[in-house]
This record gives structure tokens, sequence and C-alpha cells, in this order.
């Protein structure tokens, strides 16, 4: 299995990684796409402002900001686990990779030092 998203900062994969690795770096690597994705539609949405000259909210360098903003977001929504979407990927694929779910946790524990 190669690393389908290495585009995602700070997620590539070893090369040496198991596929249950792969698959748990690549479960947390559709969550981050995921919710820049989601984050990037909601900043689309108007909320009233008429885009006028006096309007603060436009201009090339504030909208370069705010990807940067949403993707940095997303890429730590992703590592706090808070939404949990990449665990579920994770779960379900499971069962076509194989392996030991318990031990990728028990190594991805010892990798954090637990």
């Amino acid at each position: 299995m190669s690393t389908i998203l290495p585009s995602v900062p700070g997620m590539a994969t070893k090369a040496d990684a198991t596929d249950r690795e792969k698959l748990h770096t690549v479960s947390k690597q559709f969550e981050a796409v995921f919710m820049r994705e989601m984050l990037a539609a909601a900043r689309k949405t108007s909320f009233g402002g008429d885009g006028g000259a006096g309007d603060i909210s436009g201009g090339q360098g504030v909208d370069t900001f705010r990807q940067m903003q949403d993707e940095h977001f997303a890429d730590l929504t992703v590592q706090s686990g808070s939404i949990g979407l990449a665990a579920i990927i994770e779960a379900q694929m499971a069962r076509f990779v194989g392996g030991d779910p318990a031990a990728s946790d028990k190594g991805k524990a010892a990798e954090a030092g637990e």
C-alpha cells in the first residue's frame, strides 16, 4: 500500500510501516482533509457582508491566512482526536486490512512514551 495523501503535513507513512499503521495514518489524513473541506465550506457562507470597499473580510492575503488557519485547525483537531472520524474509519476498514487493533494501539502508546 502506498501513501495516498502525501501532501498532508506531518502525516507521511514510514516505508517499513505495517498495513495497520498505514491504515491509521491514512484514516487521520482523510479526517484532516474532510475537516479542511468543512471549514472551507463554512468560510464561504455569507453572513450578510456586502463585500464592498469598506469590508475587511476580503483580499488575497486574508484569504491565504484563513486557509492556513483552517489547515492548522484541522490538523490540531485530528491530532487531538476530538472529532473521532479517523478512529471510526480505521475501525471499519481494519476488517479488510487484518492485524490486531490492540497491538496497533499498544505500539502507538509505546511511541508516545506511555
